[in-house]
């Protein structure tokens, strides 16, 4: 069974920076794509930020320059950098674990609440 397992979210002033990590267990992150997303209320889930098996990195427009995603596969751990964090980054962050060729999976975290006051 894999689990993804979200921790680092809180409440931080307009400009400052967290970190995020996600832990998964029984299973290797070297073998998916990781995904950092997040839902604001009201909203639709959206990508921030996703890195592959090769480590090629992507990242939402209203996040670049400022998040970065990075990778330890000897400790399982995805991380989410984010810096100059603004009052829209307040949504709950989800980590996704993705694989689309054989044996294929899907999974998702708890996630973890980020809160951005102004």
């Amino acid at each position: 069974q894999v689990q993804l397992a979200e921790s680092g979210g809180g409440l931080v002033e307009a400009g400052g920076s967290l970190r995020l990590s996600c832990v998964v267990s029984g299973g290797k992150v070297s073998l998916s794509t990781m995904g950092w997303y997040r839902q604001a209320p009201g909203k639709q889930r959206e990508l921030v930020a996703g890195i592959t098996t090769g480590g090629n990195t992507n990242y939402a427009d209203s996040v670049k320059d400022r998040f970065t995603i990075s990778r330890d596969n000897a400790k399982n751990t995805v991380y989410l950098e984010m810096n100059s964090l603004k009052p829209e980054d307040t949504a709950l962050y989800y980590c996704n674990a993705h694989r689309s060729s054989f044996p294929r999976w899907d999974f998702w975290g708890q996630g973890t609440q980020v809160t951005v006051s102004s």
